[in-house]
């Protein structure tokens, strides 16, 4: 039975973690992406993975499940995963090794939101104290089972003004849950007990619109831990304790879904955002300007028939924020943001050793990089390299010092779009794409394509990787592939 981390040794790992020396101390990979959201293994018991599987070749074991997105955690023996079902919501737990389902609880779903046909009901993934398990669900809220199913407590949230549903991952901070839950409207950042889902603060981010980064944690050599969450315009550095915000980062785009990675020391930022490319830009009039040239009736906001220029009209379900049929000051300022803002990786400098307080934009800026971006996977950083997987199977690495390009190429057998963030370990890195084709390459800046693998299925999960083994989700199937000598005496 595994036991909990005391809280030293968990700091401990959240800094190995964060500057690039160690990825994980134990088997496991308890939340999405691994420990803090990385995508990189360098447990030792993660070597000789298979290059070459599929659905019958270097099976462990594959179990059929129901649809969702959200991507496997695991602890010493278990697997938590979530899944939906018509009007229900599932949280499934399976045996790690041989990948049986040992209990399925059913939560049912208090609405129904507005979901982009790229999301799901269960598209955030939960997270694991290696004792209990703690999802988020757009549909319901935060709820918490121990290993056996038991239900230890629930918190309802939202609903939640996002038109395309939530897709940032709990994690998990000293005795926190930490869900960043940012939306057209009412964006807040929330940490709950773990041990009693009880809300211990809430912080409200009003400029924040739609946004799925899940948030990572930083432990400064003086003060307390932080979580740094990227959203609209800004990344933001909070105090895990109190809730405040420590110090922040400005000039990020306007909807930011990739979650941010450290690399040593520094931090990579992506974001990708429609009409946010280098020359779209637009000066667009100030609130009060807008006012007088185009508010007939005085009112102090703008309705859509009163509005003349088309481009505000083409564009409006996207600008009234709130949904009321009107523009207030709030939602041209957000409108006046995202016509000004610039897609791009962004590197900053973090210095742990000293202390870090308010803007650092310009202080701690390294470098941007603006082409080739991709839309939803987040960055990898492993051994010394940085790497975008794009849509249409483009993968770039880059310097992860300066920016520039290592070597950039199209994965010829795996086209498509892309949702599942690439992972990483034993000197490989893992990408799927939106059609189950998963590349396996050679790291290094002039990385090399190892095989190709075709899952036969949709896939939206990034893979989880652990004990030498990984784990794939595709809409299916759980599958459970390691080398030819693992499977067969698993199978006997």
């Amino acid at each position: 039975m595994s036991k909990q981390r005391p809280l030293a040794i968990t700091l401990t790992l959240v800094i190995l973690t964060i500057f690039g020396w160690s990825s994980s101390a134990s088997d496991d990979w308890p939340q999405f992406r691994g420990p803090n959201a990385s995508g990189v293994s360098n447990n030792p018991g993660d070597t000789n993975l298979p290059i070459n599987f599929g659905p019958d070749q270097n099976v462990v074991w594959k179990t059929p499940l129901p649809a969702g997105h959200s991507s496997p955690v695991l602890t010493d023996n278990r697997i938590f995963i979530t899944a939906y079902e018509t009007d229900k919501l599932l949280v499934i737990c399976l045996d790690r090794a041989n990948g049986k389902i040992l209990w399925r609880r059913e939560i049912p779903k208090s609405r129904s939101q507005e979901l982009h046909k790229s999301n799901s009901p269960a598209s955030p993934s939960p997270v694991t104290d290696g004792q209990n398990v703690y999802a988020f669900f757009t549909d319901f809220g935060l709820i918490s089972f121990d290993r056996d199913g038991k239900e230890r407590w629930r918190l309802p949230l939202g609903p939640f003004n996002n038109p395309f549903g939530m897709g940032s991952s709990p994690v998990l901070a000293e005795d926190n849950v930490l869900v960043n839950c940012d939306s057209e409207t009412d964006s807040f950042f929330v940490a709950v007990d773990k041990n009693t889902g009880k809300i211990k603060w809430r912080v409200e981010r009003p400029d924040a619109t739609r946004g799925f980064s899940t948030p990572i944690l930083l432990q400064p050599a003086k003060g307390g831990l932080q979580a740094l969450v990227a959203g609209s315009l800004r990344l933001s550095a909070y105090d895990v304790a109190t809730g405040k915000e420590v110090w922040f980062i400005r000039g990020l785009t306007w909807q930011i879904k990739p979650t941010p990675v450290f690399g040593r020391d520094r931090l990579y930022i992506l974001g990708w955002a429609g009409g946010a490319d280098p020359g779209q830009q637009e000066d667009v009039a100030p609130f009060d300007e807008a006012l007088k040239k185009f508010d007939a009736n005085k009112d102090g906001k703008l309705a859509r028939e009163e509005v003349t220029d088309p481009k505000v009209s083409r564009d409006w379900s996207n600008l009234d924020l709130d949904r009321d049929n009107t523009l207030n000051e709030r939602d041209w300022r957000a409108y006046r943001a995202k016509r000004s803002v610039q897609n791009g990786v962004l590197a900053y400098r973090i210095d742990r050793q000293k202390e870090m307080r308010g803007d650092l934009t310009e202080s701690h800026f390294l470098w941007r990089y603006q082409k080739t971006l991709p839309n939803t996977p987040s960055p990898l950083f492993y051994k010394d390299t940085l790497y975008l997987m794009k849509e249409s199977g483009i993968l770039t690495s880059l310097d992860p010092a300066n920016g520039a390009v290592l070597k950039q190429g199209r994965l010829r057998e795996a086209p498509g779009d892309y949702y599942s963030s690439p992972v990483a370990a034993d000197g490989k890195i893992f990408t799927i794409s939106e059609e189950g084709k998963v590349t396996v390459l050679k790291a290094g800046g002039d990385w090399e394509v190892l095989a190709t693998n075709d899952l036969d299925d949709i896939c939206h999960a990034t893979p989880a990787i652990a004990g030498g083994k990984i784990y794939l989700r595709t809409r299916n199937t759980l599958y459970c592939f390691g080398k030819r000598e693992q499977a067969i005496l698993n199978n006997n």
